[in-house]
């Protein structure tokens, strides 16, 4: 049933964006990231998996080896997609004018990539533009960065050169999210969404804290062990302003003045969050520490006794010979197992000039732990840096140190906002999917988030057509693009002859791009679809839609189509 028959004009732009979900769309309206995660929790799909072998006995499981099984489960079944071209493109000036009533230019401009954004310098020396793509749009023309729907992560495995679903990084954040709660049984309140101008992760509030990294986890030891792969999942927290944190409970933006989560629970991220990108400098972590930041390597060597005499050996040349090795610098029960692979020429005989010996400091911090905030025994590590006379260079050590075992991310400023929501989404694992349901549409006229899950989830059944039209009219235009040289007729036929069956369940229905990407739809979608192909050759046309039992009927201009469907909505429109 609709709940929400008549959708008010100034709404309309946010309705019609559950339904594209662009980035872009998102960090103007942040309400949209909660009710994505709400409609993947609603999706039969997802349930599925409870089902699956895979899952089997996970009720015996603690908390965080359920978080594992889930982790190889979705790297088994999705990739992750930068292709920036699935979705089409926008142009910067539309895009202005439409988010005109809701912010800035500048303010888009600062915080979007798509618009220029380049975050920390630093971050950018790295050449990610260049990584996603992003220096191919320097002129007016973007892509439309769109989040896709689980049923559509799914449909990717229809798609020319896709082995199985995929996503982007808001896809798969908010897909996690959802079976975070429904295969593991964690509790929204303790997963938090993470949208950043670049990118989106979820920090999960088990055990010491874990971070997805689109399909990947991050636990707090791994946030220290200073590989590449996690200073690639730490870009976007150490790089870039957190524009959105989202729960249950609400959401705080960076730009607005009002936030809908409640306080008390961002606070106990903020403090969670802060005890997961802070640790004491112990022996493992000053090796992480040089693993992670190269260029400190040539202030430290290694001791190492061979045949009974000392031999020392320029630490970057034990981290070179890591990559084949099991072994590593920072394991201090094996570390020797590691410098017996290494030759016998690379060691000098005696103490290297100006480097710190590593063994000497690891014997100290075995037993001495410090903590950054410490400042006696921060004194006791620069007296025991003593490689050089050179201060600028031992400070910079210390500088670099300190930087890696603490993290103070840049998150939306909670002492300049007023936060008042309609409260908390309190739905708890081991509700089932229609209880859920029954609960969500119960909030709907109270709590926004709520409601636009429904538009999310793209159910017509249960939402007004217009919303879903405006995006199916107005943000689809691979279709149109794909089928610019066949004529009328021909598209008529193109699109006939797709495999009669929608992505979507029930009376959800799919986008025409969707249709087109994933070359198959219900007769309604495909109606859909055409109609947009039309109005953009023959903008001048009517068009009339009559969805009745299993048929569509299509009359454009003054030719008529027809469509089977298995939706069983009954509609007339005039578009």
């Amino acid at each position: 049933m609709n709940k929400n028959p008549g959708i008010p004009a100034e709404e309309l732009e946010k309705y019609s964006s559950a339904i594209s979900l662009s980035d872009m769309e998102i960090f103007v309206f942040p309400e949209l990231l909660y009710s994505l995660v709400l409609a993947n929790i609603m999706s039969p799909r997802i349930w599925e998996w409870k089902n699956h072998d895979w899952f089997r006995k996970l009720d015996k499981m603690s908390p965080y080896k359920k978080i594992q099984r889930l982790k190889q489960y979705i790297i088994d079944h999705y990739e992750f997609n930068l292709d920036l071209d699935t979705w089409g493109l926008t142009t910067k000036e539309s895009e202005v004018e439409r988010f005109a009533p809701f912010m800035d230019e500048e303010t888009i401009g600062r915080s979007n990539a798509l618009f220029g954004y380049e975050g920390d310098k630093h971050y950018f020396s790295l050449d990610i533009r260049k990584h996603f793509g992003l220096d191919r749009y320097t002129s007016n023309a973007i892509p439309y960065w769109k989040t896709e729907t689980l049923e559509a992560m799914d449909a990717f495995q229809f798609k020319e050169n896709y082995r199985a679903g995929a996503g982007e990084c808001v896809s798969l954040s908010t897909l996690y999210a959802a079976a975070l709660f429904i295969v593991c049984d964690i509790p929204l309140e303790a997963i938090f969404l993470l949208a950043t101008p670049l990118h989106s992760q979820n920090f999960i509030n088990v055990n010491n804290g874990v971070l997805t990294n689109n399909r990947r986890l991050v636990t707090k030891n791994m946030w220290f062990n200073g590989t590449d792969l996690t200073a690639k999942a730490q870009r976007a927290l150490r790089h870039e302003q957190i524009t959105i944190v989202a729960n249950n409970t609400g959401y705080i933006h960076t730009v607005y003045p009002e936030a809908t989560i409640d306080p008390d629970s961002f606070q106990l991220f903020k403090e969670n969050l802060d005890a997961f990108t802070t640790t004491e400098i112990t022996s493992e972590i000053i090796a992480n520490f040089l693993r992670d930041r190269s260029e400190y390597q040539s202030c430290f060597q290694i001791k190492y006794i061979r045949h009974g005499k000392e031999q020392y050996l320029p630490i970057e040349r034990a981290f070179g010979y890591e990559h084949s090795s099991p072994y590593k610098v920072s394991d201090y029960a094996t570390r020797d197992k590691l410098l017996e692979e290494i030759d016998e020429y690379d060691f000098y005989a005696d103490p290297i000039p100006d480097r710190i010996q590593l063994n000497k400091l690891s014997d100290y911090l075995k037993n001495n732990p410090i903590s950054h905030f410490d400042d006696e025994s921060m004194k006791e590590l620069a007296e025991r840096i003593d490689c050089t006379k050179d201060m600028d260079r031992k400070m910079s050590v210390i500088e670099g140190l300190v930087d890696f075992i603490h993290l103070d991310p840049e998150l939306p400023d909670s002492g300049s906002k007023q936060f008042n929501g309609p409260g908390p989404i309190a739905i708890k694992p081991g509700m089932q999917r229609v209880e859920i349901i029954q609960y969500l549409e119960t909030l709907r006229t109270s709590h926004r988030i709520a409601d636009l899950a429904f538009y999310a989830s793209r159910d017509l059944a249960a939402t007004d057509w217009q919303p879903f039209l405006k995006a199916a009219f107005e943000r689809n235009p691979v279709v149109i693009e794909a089928t610019k040289n066949l004529s009328d007729g021909e598209l008529f036929q193109s699109l006939e002859k797709m495999p009669n069956e929608s992505i979507y369940d029930g009376t959800r229905v799919a986008q025409p791009d969707e249709v087109w990407n994933f070359q198959r739809g219900d007769g309604l979608e495909r109606a859909i679809a055409f109609s947009n192909v039309w109005k953009s050759r023959h903008p001048a046309d009517t068009i009339k839609l009559a969805a009745s039992g299993n048929t569509v009927m299509l009359k454009l201009g003054e030719e008529e189509y027809r469509f089977v469907s298995s939706k069983g909505l009954e509609k007339q429109l005039e578009l």
